[in-house]
C-alpha cells in the first residue's frame, strides 16, 4: 500500500500520472482533478472539501490496473487507495469525502432518478461494480454520516469535471492550500 508522505509527492504523482485518460472520459485525470477542485471552490466551499475535489482520484493513480479496469470487471476501491496513501497527513474533513464520494454516487442515483439517467456510460459502468443504487436504508444510513453531504458536493464536482479543453487554475494554485491542510 503506497504512502504518500509528502506534499510534493501528492503533486508528483498527480503530474506524472495525471496524463493519463480519466477511465473512458474526454479528460486527463489531471484535468478531471483540476476542474473537479475549480468547480468546489468556486461554489464557495471550505478549502478541505477543495483539497478533496483536487485528491479524490488520487487512488486511481496508485493501482497499475489501467484505464479499462472497469471494462475487465474491477473495482479497485480507488477512494480506499487514495484515503489510505493521504490517511496520516490530511485532516478528516479531506478524507471523509473522498472514501464516500463513490457511496454518494450510489446516493444520488437512489435519491435523484434523473441523477442515474445522466450518468456517463463509463460511470453507469463503475457504478454497477460499486453497488448500484443505494436502498431506501442504505441512504438513511449514508446521510447520518459525517460529511456525507460533502461528499455529495464532490460527487455532483466529480461527474461535471469531465469537459474537455476547459481552462481552470494549474496545480501550483493549489498547493498551499494542500501545504496549509498537511500534518
Amino acid at each position: 500500500m503506497a504512502i504518500l508522505n509528502s506534499v510534493d509527492e501528492v503533486f508528483a504523482l498527480l503530474e506524472s500520472g495525471g496524463g493519463e485518460a480519466y477511465f473512458g472520459e474526454p479528460v486527463t485525470v489531471l484535468e478531471h482533478s483540476l476542474q473537479a477542485a475549480s468547480f468546489v471552490q468556486r461554489k464557495g466551499a471550505a478549502d478541505t472539501l477543495v483539497a478533496a475535489a483536487l485528491l479524490h482520484d488520487v487512488g486511481h493513480l496508485l493501482h497499475a490496473e489501467g484505464e479499462n479496469v472497469a471494462a475487465r470487471g474491477v473495482d479497485t476501491q480507488h477512494e480506499e487507495l487514495g484515503v489510505a496513501a493521504l490517511g496520516h497527513h490530511m485532516p478528516t474533513s479531506v478524507l471523509d469525502p473522498i472514501r464516500l464520494h463513490v457511496a454518494a454516487k450510489r446516493y444520488l442515483c437512489f435519491a435523484e432518478p434523473k441523477y442515474l439517467a445522466a450518468l456517463s456510460p463509463a460511470s453507469r459502468q463503475s457504478l454497477a461494480l460499486q453497488g448500484g443504487p443505494m436502498s431506501a436504508a442504505e441512504s438513511e444510513a449514508f446521510l447520518a454520516i459525517p460529511h456525507a453531504r460533502e461528499a455529495i458536493v464532490l460527487r455532483r464536482a466529480d461527474d461535471a469535471a469531465k469537459i474537455s479543453g476547459l481552462k481552470v487554475p494549474g496545480l501550483d494554485t493549489y498547493r498551499g492550500l494542500i501545504h496549509g491542510l498537511w500534518a
